[in-house]
């Protein structure tokens, strides 16, 4: 494509050599001639003046030096123009299965499977299973007895959905994906513990995508609910009867403890960890690595452990790196005072 067939697929206003032929996608620092790049996050701007890249979408208003020698795609949101050049130039996926059940796959008699379903080699589907048209579900899979899988969702091999767990349509599980197992439940009685029997389900909604070995356990009673439009990254952990409002995102390595309850279009980051039993408002965002330990807000920003706002997280931590200046001049003082203090007479 030319950079004038780029300006016109995303709508942006180009400001450079309108021929110039791109020929893939990088990011700045690794671009070369021919690549397109982007420039969202002004962290990276310094890399203007060194990349490589035949053209760089970036902000309508976002500012560059005066001498800068780059062909610049300026539109109002450049991540998501970079990703409307990521779907032009991007690789054809591969080919999707062909409908139909593979001879070392076990398919139950009494299961419902559409024939547009594909099921690949070694996947076992217990009775009374339910899976709807065009899904695809990867080699290795398990559908436990009696669980329901929607429309045109897209199980990647190893993912295990167990018995009597709800799957929704277009939902996409990665591999090694659990749905469905026993939550975290015992009893310490008489000095052991003693397993508390896990009976609720996962009901997972449409368009839910959940990375890869992460871990959805069921309800001890009722269910774990993961509601329509969720993204869920690599080595999550949900537990038992927790909710995930619409639209929210779950960063990598986050555990979210059993009876939380999180709202709509949320952003847990990566390593996030909460305690049970709290509520997480619409809107919120639990800042990289934060232990949340009470209830946020709806629309709050936390950070820290314990998680607290987070201006006053971050004054509490700015406090602490002056700490060990503070603790010598405190000693200073105290050396000061004692010397002029006069000698006690016996």
């Amino acid at each position: 494509m030319t950079a004038r067939e780029v300006a016109d697929l995303v709508g942006g206003r180009l400001e450079g050599d309108p021929t110039v032929v791109l020929t893939g996608i990088a990011g700045l620092r690794d671009a070369v001639a021919g690549r397109i790049s982007y420039l969202e996050d002004p962290r990276y701007a310094p890399l203007l003046a060194t990349t490589r890249a035949s053209l760089v979408i970036l902000g309508a208003e976002a500012s560059v030096p005066a001498d800068l020698r780059l062909n610049l795609l300026r539109v109002e949101k450049p991540g998501a123009a970079f990703m409307r050049v990521v779907e032009t130039f991007a690789p054809p996926p591969p080919p999707r299965s062909a409908p139909g059940i593979h001879p070392c796959a076990v398919v139950d008699p009494a299961a419902k499977v559409h024939p547009t379903v594909s099921i690949q080699p070694f996947v076992v589907v217990e009775a009374d299973v339910e899976i709807g048209e065009g899904t695809v579900i990867g080699a290795g899979g398990y559908l436990g007895h009696g669980a329901r899988v929607g429309r045109e969702c897209f199980f990647y091999p190893q993912v295990t959905v167990r018995e009597r767990c709800l799957v929704g349509d277009r939902v996409i599980l990665h591999p090694g994906v659990v749905i469905g197992s026993d939550g975290f439940g015992y009893e310490f009685v008489d000095g052991r513990y003693v397993k508390v029997p896990q009976v609720g389900i996962v009901q997972v909604d449409d368009d839910v995508e959940i990375g890869a070995n992460s871990t959805v356990d069921r309800g001890r009673f009722g269910r774990t609910w993961i509601q329509r439009g969720v993204k869920v990254d690599n080595l999550v952990q949900i537990a038992h009867n927790v909710t995930v409002g619409e639209d929210t995102a779950i960063v990598a390595q986050a555990g979210i403890s059993g009876s939380t309850q999180i709202g709509r279009c949320v952003r847990i980051a990566g390593q996030v960890g909460t305690v049970g039993h709290i509520a997480i408002g619409d809107g919120a965002t639990l800042l990289a690595q934060s232990g949340v330990t009470r209830d946020v807000k709806k629309g709050e920003t936390v950070f820290g452990y314990p998680a607290q706002e987070q201006r006053e997280a971050l004054r509490m931590h700015a406090a602490l790196r002056r700490l060990p200046q503070m603790i010598e001049r405190l000693r200073k003082v105290e050396k000061q005072m004692a010397e002029r203090r006069p000698e006690t007479k016996p």
